[in-house]
């Protein structure tokens, strides 16, 4: 992974996973083992879609960079609609609490999007290919008469 890739990821995970651990100490205080079992949870797959996400978004990117706008959209609504069909399945369940799963979803998501936003803003990313450095100058196509 190029280094500009891994400090997006990085400044995107990191304040995610802390944001994820002060939420299961948070909701193992106020609803016990279940609250930071959902917690912790909840953060991992926050985790784990958003890096999915971030390393296809970046291959996309550099395979194919006209298709990079569009594809970033597409996967942002996969990955909401993902997590909205997740919380659905897990709605009922019993063995972690599922407020405390529910918040810490949503809080390291926000976390997480607000970091990859920070990282892109503050990245130095070219979007232009600079020119040769060679000093080469294309050649004449037409007839030299």
């Amino acid at each position: 992974m190029p280094s500009n890739d891994a400090r997006i990821l990085l400044s995107a995970a990191i304040p995610a996973a802390a944001t994820g651990a002060i939420a299961a100490v948070i909701s193992g205080v106020v609803a016990g083992g279940e609250g930071a079992l959902g917690a912790v949870l909840g953060c991992a797959v926050v985790l784990v879609f958003m890096g999915l996400g971030l390393v296809v978004l970046q291959r996309t990117a550099k395979s194919y960079p006209q298709l990079f706008q569009a594809m970033g959209l597409m996967l942002y609504t996969a990955q909401l609609l993902l997590l909205f069909l997740l919380m659905a399945l897990l709605k009922n369940t019993t063995w972690f609490d599922f407020k405390a799963f529910a918040f810490t979803l949503l809080a390291a998501t926000l976390v997480w999007i607000a970091g990859q936003a920070r990282a892109y803003m503050k990245a130095k990313i070219m979007y232009v290919d600079p020119e040769s450095s060679k000093g080469d100058k294309p050649g004449s196509t037409g007839s030299s008469t």
